[in-house]
């Protein structure tokens, strides 16, 4: 009789030794499908629910660990910043891509994020690369730990975000031109282009139909009444795509995202991605903008429109991929890129405190201000966005430490009217105040000022020479990270997270390593 119980007890343990060793060695799924919808916003997404199928956000939502609260770790936010933080998993003060564009120090003039005039284009004149990116991607880190066998492609209608989401070692990146309206790529990927793209491109690219395309409310119930501002029934819009900008006025429009699905449906039948153990990787970004970078006031129902076609692109990627690799086969990640173009306002008109810093003005009184104290000279090299950039030459020539100089900046920037904040390149790059931890974050040496300047909520930074205007808001823009298929359970979670755990969570969850510089703690 004991040699029994020993014998049950025995079978019991390793029964569940081996259900505990089954779940943790479940198989990798054979597909991460990596979703960044730029301008994505929470709030949007929940007032348009109503208007949603069963079978895209409602499923997300309903079925996939959802993170309610979501930020990006650093400042400033856009497109190029937040695409490679997603798949670096760390900031810019990391990566160095501090935005889409930023100043060259030894030129003085702006650079694009991903030019790259050693690299040619591909069905375009444009020639790009990731190399501007300073760390690994998961992207890269699977191609390495696949010893070159995973399969990897970005679709973005977007060159910035299509070739950081590909990064270094991808094997394409696809986006719009904005002058042939064509999908096009980089010879750092391709040698030449994919025919299935090829194909896709003779029969459905904006280049063929533009001409005969009409963005119309998708139905009657979304032309007609607005959800969002509750100012019940509208006219229905109705836009046509003329003139040299008609191609990049289409990629701010609804009808991009359908071109998006459809190219990436035709990249995983056509490529062989998903078709054995070996994980691949497919990244897509989606437009949820205002349409030709308008603000919400003047296209409410536009964007209305956006969200509830995304619904069904969404829902239709869903679809196919779990038809063709069972749910259990496939990841899906969707989050936002985190910022939202901010509207002009005319504060004055409502006697709300706003302003104007000319930052044209303030670079010749700094000089003047240098001059009184150390002789007359172009100490202020140059000013791009918020920032100052001081002569390095001239201040070792004249034996002024670098210190001394952006100290003294900040204390005569710190007395002008409509300064809140003003940080020195050696303050962010020494200081560990947590209060600083998000502008530090988005700060790099390399690609950013000797001195950088943060106006007061409502006023307006204006640089006479280019006209550029920035309007500084201080507004949360809320939106999820949800992760749905794989095993995932559903699950709803309030505590804050950052976007910069995603890359170590796909990378947990797929059985590589984190990207090189990160070091951030997966969310499961």
């Amino acid at each position: 009789m004991t040699n029994k119980y020993i014998y049950i007890t025995l079978l019991a343990v390793l029964g569940f030794k081996a259900e505990a060793h089954g779940q943790e060695m479940r198989s990798a799924p054979r597909l991460v499908v990596s979703i960044a919808i730029d301008q994505l916003r929470s709030d949007y997404l929940e007032a348009f629910l109503p208007l949603y199928s069963d079978n895209g956000f409602k499923k997300l939502l309903g079925e996939g660990t959802v993170y309610q609260s979501a930020s990006y770790p650093f400042l400033p936010i856009d497109r190029a910043s937040a695409t490679a933080s997603l798949n670096t998993g760390v900031t810019p003060y990391y990566n160095k891509i501090v935005g889409e564009r930023w100043l060259d120090r030894k030129t003085l003039r702006p650079v694009y994020c991903v030019d790259d005039a050693h690299h040619k284009g591909v069905l375009t004149d444009e020639g790009s690369s990731p190399e501007q990116m300073s760390t690994s991607t998961i992207s890269d880190e699977l191609k390495v730990a696949t010893g070159g066998r995973a399969i990897i492609f970005a679709i973005s209608p977007f060159r910035d975000a299509a070739i950081l989401s590909a990064g270094h070692a991808g094997d394409g990146a696809l986006w719009i031109d904005d002058k042939t309206g064509q999908w096009c790529s980089s010879q750092y990927y391709l040698s030449s282009f994919p025919l299935w793209a090829q194909a896709f491109n003779n029969l459905q690219s904006p280049t063929r139909n533009i001409q005969n395309v009409t963005w119309e409310p998708v139905n009657d119930l979304v032309g007609n009444f607005a959800y969002f501002m509750q100012t019940g029934l509208q006219s229905p819009f109705k836009h046509t795509f003329k003139g040299d900008n008609r191609f990049a006025q289409y990629k701010t429009s609804a009808l991009v995202n359908e071109d998006v699905t459809t190219l990436a449906l035709q990249c995983v039948a056509s490529s062989g991605m998903g078709n054995d153990r070996v994980t691949d990787m497919l990244c897509l970004t989606y437009y949820a903008g205002g349409f030709d970078h308008k603000p919400m006031t003047e296209c409410q129902m536009e964007l209305q429109d956006t969200y509830v076609r995304l619904d069904l692109e969404i829902a239709q990627l869903i679809k196919q991929f779990e038809l063709r690799f069972g749910k259990e086969n496939v990841m899906f990640v969707l989050t936002s890129t985190g910022y939202c173009e901010e509207e002009t306002v005319d504060y004055q008109k409502y006697r709300i405190p706003s302003g104007t810093f000319y930052l044209s003005r303030t670079a010749n009184l700094m000089n003047m201000y240098f001059g009184a104290i150390w002789g007359q000279a172009a100490y202020v090299e140059s000013y791009y966005k918020n920032q100052i950039y001081l002569n390095h030459q001239l201040l070792e020539t004249k034996k002024i430490s670098l210190g001394e100089a952006t100290s003294r900046a900040q204390e005569f920037l710190a007395m002008m009217s409509g300064v809140r904040n003003v940080y020195t390149s050696l303050q962010l790059m020494t200081d560990n105040n947590e209060h600083l931890q998000r502008v530090r974050n988005g700060f790099n040496a390399e690609r950013c000022g000797d001195v950088v300047i943060e106006t007061a909520p409502g006023w307006q930074l204006l640089n006479e020479d280019t006209q550029e205007k920035q309007l500084t808001r201080a507004s949360f823009v809320p939106f999820p990270i949800i992760i749905y298929g794989a095993g995932v359970k559903a699950e709803r979670i309030t505590t804050p997270v950052t976007t910069d755990r995603i890359a170590p969570t796909v990378a947990r969850a797929i059985r590589i390593r984190a990207p090189n510089a990160c070091s951030s703690e997966p969310l499961f």
